[in-house]
């Protein structure tokens, strides 16, 4: 039976239009993916009212509104707790919503903060450390080739052909031309030099389930050292895709290392996990999506999907089903 859902989102245009740059709105979903979410909603029989960023949901609920369901994908405009402010404030009001709780998704927004966490749980990570200033860069006491990126930004925003530095001086210059652009620490981690896999994961508890393991293969145009902003935006002629196969050895591992992060780091209905792997091929926790990309063609949980033989339709119904069991609607 279908029920009244709220959406919340940040919408690209709106911010483009307020005189926000390319740059800062990369993580908002666009009117394609709206559409295609709203599509697959209503022909699930559900009823969808967009209500817009967090707060217009929280003007919303003041004045009374409710909904059976807010199906959430905002991201945030500010702050290190950005994608928590809609779970926040469905917290706040007793408003059911998808996906992770404020703690969550504060937690797993800090790159740095996340893997602390498995690491401490005994899922392997690259060595890390945190830099917030040119002194701290200089004093940075890991092994050479790193890897730079913004500590809490997603949709590989900072992540570029110049996060791989291979010499000390570099290390310095380009961490503090990231804490110049991006306002906050770098994650500056061990490079790992190995294939790189995204697990999606749907479902809560013992009923959380992948959905795939899907390699990011590069072409001979991509920026080889990572899944880069570009490469993903230019993934037609960057990279391609492959789904892992259960018979492979690296499936497994995928699949165990992902639901342990899943579960340790509190995630619920969906999320997406990155791994990749190091020098001897053993997969280490990257970092993980609890609010995954939704666009039906371009995102990477959509397209895992379909190689899955799972419709787009069909993965937002799981979705919606997970949620709808946890608050027994």
């Amino acid at each position: 039976m279908g029920i009244f859902i709220g959406l919340c989102y940040d919408l690209k245009q709106d911010y483009l239009n307020k005189g926000f740059t390319a740059d800062e709105v990369m993580e908002f979903d666009s009117e394609e993916t709206l559409i295609g979410l709203e599509k697959a909603l209503d022909s699930l029989g559900h009823q969808v009212e967009r209500v817009g960023n967090g707060r217009e949901l929280a003007l919303r609920l003041t004045k009374g509104d409710r909904w059976d369901l807010i199906f959430n994908i905002a991201e945030g405009v500010k702050g290190r707790s950005r994608e928590a402010q809609v779970p926040a404030v469905c917290e706040l009001f007793a408003q059911p919503h998808t996906f992770a709780d404020p703690l969550t998704c504060a937690l797993t927004l800090d790159k740095a903060l996340a893997k602390s966490v498995v690491r401490d749980r005994g899922l392997p990570t690259a060595p890390f450390e945190v830099v917030g200033s040119i002194r701290e860069a200089t004093a940075v006491s890991l092994p050479m080739p790193l890897f730079l990126k913004p500590v809490a930004e997603g949709s590989s925003k900072g992540v570029t052909g110049r996060s791989l530095v291979k010499e000390r001086t570099e290390l310095v210059t380009e961490c503090q031309k990231a804490i110049d652009k991006f306002h906050q620490s770098v994650l500056v981690e061990t490079f790992l030099p190995g294939r790189e896999v995204t697990v999606g994961i749907v479902g809560n508890g013992n009923t959380a389930r992948v959905v795939g393991v899907m390699e990011v293969l590069f072409t001979n145009k991509a920026e080889t050292v990572a899944y880069t902003a570009l490469n993903k935006d230019e993934y037609l002629e960057r990279v391609s895709y492959r789904l892992i196969e259960d018979s492979e050895p690296l499936s497994a591992q995928a699949q165990r290392l992902a639901l342990d992060a899943y579960h340790i780091l509190g995630c619920r209905d969906a999320a997406r996990v990155d791994l990749r792997c190091d020098a001897s091929g053993e997969l280490n926790f990257l970092e993980i999506n609890p609010l995954p990309g939704l666009n039906h063609v371009l995102s990477d949980l959509s397209i895992m999907a379909g190689l899955a033989g799972l419709s787009y339709i069909q993965l937002i119904d799981k979705i919606v089903e997970s949620a709808r069991q946890r608050y027994s609607l």
